[in-house]
C-alpha cells in the first residue's frame, strides 16, 4: 500500500509539473488550439500569461509635458524566447502580447517616479510563417493582428490589420515587423 500510495503521489506531481509546463508556454499545437479559431479569428490566451511568460520589455509612453501617461508590457513564450535567441526569428505560434496600461507619476523622495495603474488592453500578435489564412484581414505579413480593449477580452473588434495595425509597425518593417531591438531578453547571451 506505501509504494501504491508513493507512485500515485510521483503520478500526481508528474501531472502536475507538466501542466505547469503547459501553462506556462503555450506549444506551437496549442496556440493554433486555444488562440486562433477556424476561420482565423484571434482569442487571448486562456493561461495566466502575466504570471507565467517572460517580459520581453516595457515601453513608457510620454505626454507633451513629458511625463508618463502610460506603459507598454510585453510578453512572451519562453520557447519564443530561446527560438529567437537560437535562430534570430520568431517560431512559428510565437506569441506575443502587449498589455496596454495608463500610468501615474509624481515626484518622490527617490527622484520623479512612474507606476502602471489600470489595464486599458491588449494587442496580440501571432506569427504564422504558414500563411494559413490568406483571405482574413486579421492575418498578413507573417503575423496574426489583434486588439482586445480592457472591458472585453474575448472578443476583438479589430477588422484589418493593414489598416488598425501597419501604420505603428512600418519602422519595423526590416525586424519582421517587431521593435526587437527594444527587447534586451532576445540578445543572444
Amino acid at each position: 500500500m506505501k509504494i501504491l500510495n508513493a507512485l500515485m503521489g510521483l503520478a500526481v506531481a508528474v501531472a502536475a509539473a507538466t501542466v505547469s509546463a503547459n501553462a506556462a508556454d503555450y506549444t506551437t499545437e496549442m496556440v493554433w488550439q486555444e488562440m486562433v479559431g477556424k476561420d482565423g479569428s484571434i482569442h487571448m490566451p486562456k493561461a495566466d500569461f502575466r504570471r507565467d511568460w517572460p517580459v520581453l520589455g516595457t515601453w513608457a509612453l510620454t505626454g507633451d509635458d513629458g511625463k508618463v501617461t502610460g506603459q507598454h508590457v510585453v510578453y512572451s513564450q519562453r520557447s519564443t524566447i530561446d527560438a529567437f535567441r537560437a535562430t534570430g526569428e520568431f517560431p512559428d505560434g510565437a506569441v506575443l502580447i502587449k498589455e496596454l496600461l495608463l500610468a501615474q507619476s509624481a515626484s518622490l523622495t527617490t527622484g520623479e517616479a512612474a507606476w502602471a495603474t489600470e489595464i486599458s488592453g491588449w494587442f496580440v500578435m501571432i506569427k504564422d510563417r504558414k500563411n494559413r489564412f490568406p483571405k482574413n484581414q486579421l492575418w498578413g505579413k507573417g503575423w496574426g493582428w489583434a486588439y482586445f480593449g480592457a472591458e472585453d477580452k474575448t472578443t476583438s473588434p479589430t477588422k484589418s490589420f493593414r489598416a488598425e495595425c501597419m501604420g505603428c509597425h512600418v519602422p519595423a518593417k526590416k525586424e519582421d515587423w517587431i521593435y526587437s531591438y527594444a527587447y534586451p531578453v532576445l540578445a543572444k547571451k
